[in-house]
């Protein structure tokens, strides 16, 4: 596997191995600090306006000034890529609390930009299903994709102990989200249906409704965990892996998920329609 070369820290690019944090920073000292993480195909950032749009909102919720602007963002993209030259990649930009002086209150933020191969490959076909169990967890700022973790990291011996891949949070018996991931159903009368309340909008959750409306109704509200017993289907979706049918939700097993594999087909044509829309250019 090819090895990224450089990343990125404040106003540098360094060695990846060489690339460190204080142990003063907020991100360790209390866990403060947000990320995104998109993916590029052929050298091209797959939907990165929403992206920086989503990071951006990020950083004004948690009061971390990012330091740069939108355009010199794209600029560090780019070059992190010709340095690593990694066509397939997946790009994380994370913005720490910063070092401070008491272990409690904000400090200049830390600026980092990774990248490494992807994971997953990118087809139009669904990966196999999963197995998800349900949980009861509402988020701090839900709206915001911040580097906490803890009960997603807890749960994963309860997950492991239950023959399940991930876990579906609810609150007053209402869906939320997945850990990594924005949660779908497909109801009895065939409307797709996905929570809109206490969660983080997902990327691809948006490119997903846009893709649904030109083939069936779709509604963004409140999911009732009690709808789970009677819809036909259910999925999640995230950048990584796109679109992952989910087989059995607690004691409710769904059958196949043709919605899903319609879905993700149009929506790996939309990647690779965004992925020729703009070349990367060579130097």
């Amino acid at each position: 596997m090819h090895r990224p070369a450089f990343t990125f820290l404040n106003d540098t690019f360094l060695p990846a191995d060489a690339a460190s944090l204080s142990v003063t920073d907020l991100a360790i000292q209390r866990g403060y600090g947000l990320f995104d993480f998109l993916k590029t195909l052929g050298g091209v950032p797959i939907f990165p306006g929403d992206h920086l749009d989503r990071f951006f909102h990020s950083a004004e919720r948690m009061r971390l000034p990012v330091g740069k602007t939108r355009k010199e963002m794209e600029g560090i993209l780019a070059e992190l890529q010709r340095l690593n030259d990694i066509p397939d990649s997946g790009i994380r930009l994370t913005l720490t609390g910063g070092y401070s002086p008491d272990g409690f209150n904000i400090a200049q933020p830390n600026l980092v930009i990774t990248q490494q191969p992807l994971l997953y490959p990118i087809t139009a076909a669904c990966p196999p299903p999963i197995r998800v169990i349900s949980y009861p967890h509402q988020r701090q700022l839900p709206d915001v994709k911040t580097i906490d973790y803890l009960m997603a990291i807890h749960l994963q011996p309860h997950m492991r102990d239950r023959g399940a891949t991930d876990v579906l949070y609810h609150h007053n018996g209402i869906i939320t989200e997945c850990p990594r991931s924005n949660f779908f159903l497909v109801t009895a009368d065939n409307t797709l249906v996905t929570p809109s309340g206490n969660m983080l909008r997902g990327v691809t959750r948006g490119k997903i409704l846009g893709l649904a409306t030109e083939i069936m109704r779709t509604e963004g509200r409140d999911v009732l965990l009690s709808e789970i017993a009677t819809a036909k289907e259910a999925f999640i979706s995230s950048t990584g892996r796109h679109i992952t049918p989910v087989s059995k939700l607690d004691d409710v097993t769904f059958g196949p998920g043709a919605v899903a594999e319609k879905l993700s087909f149009l929506l790996y044509e939309a990647v690779v329609a965004a992925s020729h829309a703009t070349q990367p250019q060579k130097k």
